[in-house]
């Protein structure tokens, strides 16, 4: 018996429901699904009766066009698939469809060599190794590039259809940079696939710029009464043809690009141009100059990348900065690796010593967005010496300094550690603040008591201060990360290894650092210093002119006498 295309459609409406295992479908619900449907796609306004829709089911449940699904009713009410992954459109082909399709590809293959069936001839042999597979029971020869997890392939026939109908469409999209979806009614004029994604091309609005969305970021698509707005002077070959990909940013003009290509790479280059405009220019021993005329896109800079260090830009300026800061970026996120043995050395140093250094512990990334954060937030932050409880002040920096990275360094150091303090230092260049040898001892508490063992009350600008017993700074150490490169020239910390066991006089700081060979710690940006408080250390007097920022934090792990508490408690387990 012959199925006419209505009931198809019914069938895939049915299948598509009882697919999404999300929501419960009463009989009610797939009426009206197969209703919307069949007004959607062929214009029947009457729509679907509830016997058509009984006979449907019993149709997909019987053998007859081989579908046999497992379609059961839950409490008396919901249907549904028993097996949560079965499908009608992943039954095999039957033998009738075989010997159909295999007179389709025959005579598809009549047209292969004609100059209009060119861009077909992929498709064929496609198909044919698809028949050929499913009639031998073989495995199949041809093996074409997929992507069985790509999401939004379920609204490319939606949106085709949409197309060919000229009309709107009602979408709901969120981009990879939105914090929330929008719904809003767009002009779709062309669907493509570029690196097998997909993309639908057109407007919001007729003096809008057109506009490229991802299938995978499309959240819902429903049908639109808005008439299409006028496509007549819109052609892809014209729009997409200085560009590789998809990005197209109107009103920008394409540049020359040069690329040397090395001897690895340039057999790839040459048989598989990057674009059509691409032009061989010369050959030396070592590789080969090309150039392309495109814009700089996003799909422009990922094709120089994928090539690693097989490629290098030779113009413009522009593109070659770009793609030098990504590949050191790339580079950043390996050197940011922190091992387990750098992790335990650190600690064992900072042990004994009083004292460890590591670099490469934020990218230049986070570095340069906390300094952004801390421009934005601190607009004084370069005339102000310090700005003391940081994180309650800016609490934005609080998810990018307390990175995975500093977690593993905490953690590595005491477990049970948790954030007591956080200082923005910025020392310009002429500060030459504390050139004299210290301690550090003073802690942060959040009111004054009089508590015994803990002296030397002050209060700075809301903060108050106190030095408490010799066991509180035993189970205290700081990390401090380093914004700006730090060198003996503009000041950095000159310390002494091994000071930190106990508090000292003055007569014995004097005595101790007039005797001692003190440690430079020189840093870079992105690097950490980790310190125990009663550390004797100083700054080295500065000589440059450069800026040095440093953002202090303090971790604990021991609680402090009933009446007092932390003035900043936080526990990094409760940022993870």
């Amino acid at each position: 018996m012959p199925v006419n295309r209505n009931a198809l459609i019914r069938y895939r409406t049915i299948d598509n429901c009882l697919k999404n295992r999300f929501r419960k479908w009463t009989l009610e619900d797939l009426i009206e699904a197969c209703s919307e449907t069949l007004y959607e796609y062929e214009g029947i306004d009457k729509g679907v009766s509830r016997r058509t829709v009984q006979m449907d089911i019993q149709m997909m449940r019987s053998d007859k066009l081989g579908y046999n699904a497992p379609i059961i009713v839950m409490d008396r009410k919901y249907y549904t698939y028993e097996d949560p992954e079965y499908s009608i459109t992943n039954i095999p082909l039957t033998d009738q469809d075989l010997g159909r399709l295999s007179e389709t590809v025959d005579f598809l293959k009549q047209f292969k060599g004609f100059s209009h069936f060119r861009e077909l001839e992929g498709m064929v042999q496609k198909l044919e190794d698809h028949v050929y597979s499913q009639k031998t029971q073989q495995k199949p020869v041809i093996d074409f590039e997929k992507n069985e997890n790509l999401k939004g392939l379920e609204h490319l026939d939606k949106l085709y259809q949409t197309i060919i109908r000229k009309q709107s469409i009602s979408m709901t999209y969120q981009s990879f940079k939105a914090r929330q979806a929008s719904t809003f009614t767009f002009h779709p004029f062309l669907l493509k696939e570029f690196r097998n994604r997909w993309f639908v091309i057109g407007k919001r609005k007729a003096k809008d710029e057109f506009q490229n969305l991802a299938l995978d970021r499309i959240i819902n698509l429903e049908s639109s009464e808005v008439p299409l707005i006028d496509t007549s002077d819109f052609d892809a070959d014209t729009y997409f043809r200085d560009v590789i990909g998809v990005s197209v940013s109107t009103g920008l003009a394409p540049e020359e690009v040069q690329l040397y290509v090395t001897h690895k790479h340039a057999p790839y280059v040459l048989t598989k141009p990057l674009h059509h405009s691409q032009k061989f220019i010369e050959k030396d021993n070592y590789g080969i100059t090309i150039s392309l005329y495109v814009q700089h896109n996003f799909e422009l800079e990922k094709e120089i990348l994928a090539f690693g260090d097989g490629v290098k830009v030779i113009s413009p300026e522009r593109l070659k900065r770009s793609i030098k800061g990504r590949l050191l970026g790339g580079v950043d996120l390996y050197n940011t690796e922190l091992s387990e043995t750098g992790l335990v050395t650190a600690k064992r140093r900072l042990e004994h010593n009083g004292s460890s250094v590591m670099n490469y512990v934020y990218t230049k990334r986070e570095v340069d967005k906390i300094k952004r954060v801390l421009d934005q937030s601190l607009p004084q932050s370069r005339t102000s010496f310090a700005r003391r409880q940081l994180l309650k002040t800016v609490p934005e920096l609080k998810d990018i300094l307390l990175n995975k990275n500093l977690r593993r360094i905490v953690r590595a150091m005491d477990e049970k550690a948790f954030l007591v303090k956080a200082i923005f230092f910025n020392k310009p260049p002429e500060a030459n603040w504390y050139v004299t040898w210290h301690q550090d001892r003073a802690i942060n508490v959040q009111e004054k008591l009089e508590t015994t063992g803990y002296t030397g009350w002050t209060q700075k600008n809301e903060v108050i201060s106190v030095l408490p017993p010799a066991e509180v700074n035993h189970n205290c150490f700081s990390i401090r990360l380093h914004l700006d490169e730090t060198t003996e020239a503009n000041g950095a910390l000159r310390v002494l290894p091994g000071s930190h066991k106990k508090p000292l006089t003055d007569e014995e700081i004097q005595l101790i650092s007039a005797n001692s060979v003190p440690v430079i710690t020189e840093m870079l940006p992105g690097g950490v210093h980790l310190m125990k408080p009663l550390l004797l250390h100083a700054s080295a007097k500065s000589k440059s002119q450069k800026q040095r920022r440093v953002i202090h934090l303090e971790f604990a792990s021991v609680e402090l006498a009933e009446d007092l508490q932390w003035a900043e408690r936080i526990n990094l387990s409760d940022q993870e």
